[in-house]
């Protein structure tokens, strides 16, 4: 008599089953190797070493005047204006006739001309403008950090209308018909603020660079703005226009809160000439206190190379791949299983490393005089330091991922360390010493970009800024620079996998 026994079958799907099997079987792998656990130790330890580091030798007098808008934003507030006062609701008109340069010098792409509804004549106090400019066209403006494009870059005649915290603002090619650019709310404006005409220029910046240095120029700069069909519609204690120079020179300390009169008042009718200097805007000339907390993961990078590229290659050099292969003969699981395991592992000890590294890092600073107003008291987890502490894991990990990738590809650990050196370190290297143009690029199209995430400053496209590689500014935002990272890992991923696919263990 023959017995027939039905053979056991798993409820797991065995594709789970099986990699779940292959994740525990390359955890395994990387905990028993002693030396990986204590690299990755080591790595940490150094983060959190060099950011402390770096930051103890970074100090600041704390002594500059700083201006605060009326979100807390570090501004820099200061033009001429001409101005009246309004009660209640009311309309500003005028027609921008000529914007040219005071001083013989080219006029600035940002240099300002308009009309401007402003809570008062003290420094950071909330506003309203719609303004022309030489090289951005007609824009509405408020309260230092927010910009709009208005309707085109012919138009001279700008207006500008209150009904109650609600400011709208208008451009017009002729004075008769005009389109509405934008209605923006200013929460607590007084009933009575000031009204008027304004002209302005940011300093002029030229950027020197050479091999081994770099060297910038500011000057000063005025801009003189002719006007003509000033109007005031509404309710004003007065019938002339004042001119007040707004953050204007300090001789013997800070501006007086009602600012500083011009040297010449405005005509009350026919043509009015405005001579400014000065800027409406962030003020983006002043350290990155997140960015500084960070300087330990550039040397961390170093580390997590190392780790990634020998998880793999080292079992190719002692012939160890073969048994892998031989008990998983799907090598593309292989390959998906280490990546998650160096991908994870590198993350959680990158994420404790700068969390801890940015807590140190900032508490040094504040004790070497980077404290509030100018500069934030962030935690961890403050946007956008927790942004930067994630960001910097994030770029640890792949990182990782992209050295294990290429130690695939290679099978040679030293052509896995050169490769990745080559691509993330290198182009930082470089990027000091470039011409501007070309170290930008540079810091565009390769891995390094990822470093970008770091930035805790915010850049605003309404301030011309020299983005200087030694300063710590990348031309990629943080999302985009560590795409381009996430990009490379990918890119290599794929090459590996082709590789793994053709080639014999």
């Amino acid at each position: 008599m023959t017995t027939s026994l039905t053979p056991y079958r798993s409820r797991l799907h065995p594709a789970k089953a099986g990699f779940r099997r292959l994740l525990h079987a390359e955890w395994t792998k990387f905990r028993t190797v002693r030396v990986w656990p204590i690299v990755l130790a080591v790595a940490s330890v150094v983060i959190v070493v060099i950011c402390q580091l770096s930051a103890s030798g970074s100090t600041t007098s704390g002594d500059r005047e700083i201006v605060l808008g009326p979100d807390g934003t570090v501004v820099v507030d200061s033009f001429r204006f001409a101005h009246r006062p309004l009660t209640g609701d009311g309309t500003v008109t005028v027609r921008v006739a000529s914007l040219r340069s005071a001083d013989g010098k080219a006029v600035e792409p940002w240099a300002k001309a308009g009309v401007m509804v402003k809570s008062s004549l003290k420094e950071g106090s909330a506003y309203a403008a719609v303004l022309t400019t030489p090289g951005h066209g007609v824009r509405m403006q408020w309260n230092f950090t927010h910009d709009r494009a208005g309707s085109g870059d012919g138009s001279r005649w700008l207006r500008l209308t209150r009904k109650g915290d609600h400011l709208t603002g208008y451009d017009s090619e002729d004075g008769r018909t005009w389109s509405r650019i934008g209605d923006v709310r200013l929460p607590g404006l007084p009933r009575t603020v000031q009204a008027g005409a304004f002209a302005g220029t940011p300093a002029h910046n030229v950027v020197h660079r050479a091999f081994g240095g770099t060297s910038e120029t500011y000057g000063g700069g005025e801009v003189t703005a002719t006007y003509d069909h000033l109007t005031l519609d509404g309710t004003s204690a007065a019938r002339r226009w004042a001119s007040t120079d707004v953050g204007g020179p300090r001789p013997n300390g800070p501006a007086p809160e009602n600012g500083r009169p011009g040297a010449t008042a405005v005509s009350p009718a026919g043509t009015y000439t405005l001579t400014g200097h000065g800027d409406i805007a962030p003020d983006e000339n002043r350290p990155d206190m997140v960015q500084m907390s960070f300087q330990g993961v550039f040397v961390g990078v170093l580390f997590m190379v190392a780790l990634g590229a020998l998880f793999v290659t080292a079992e190719y050099k002692r012939g160890m791949i073969r048994t892998t292969f031989t008990a998983t003969p799907a090598r593309l699981k292989v390959l998906a299983a280490k990546t998650t395991v160096i991908a994870a592992v590198t993350f959680t000890a990158g994420l404790v490393a700068t969390a801890v590294g940015f807590t140190l890092a900032q508490r040094q600073l504040r004790a070497n005089g980077f404290r509030p107003p100018e500069f934030p008291d962030l935690s961890v987890l403050d946007d956008p330091a927790l942004r930067a502490v994630a960001g910097s894991a994030v770029l640890l990990s792949l990182v990782a991922v992209l050295a294990l990738a290429v130690g695939v590809a290679l099978r040679s650990t030293a052509g896995a360390l050169a490769t990745v050196v080559v691509l993330v370190i290198l182009p930082q290297i470089l990027s000091f010493a470039f011409p501007l143009p070309a170290a930008q690029w540079l810091l565009r199209v390769t891995p390094a970009a990822a470093f970008a995430v770091q930035q805790g400053l915010p850049r605003y496209p309404q301030v011309e800024h020299n983005c200087l590689p030694e300063s710590g500014c990348y031309p990629l935002s943080p999302g985009p620079g560590l795409a381009v990272l996430a990009a490379y890992a990918a890119a290599a991923l794929l090459l590996a996998a082709r590789r793994l696919r053709r080639r014999d263990a």
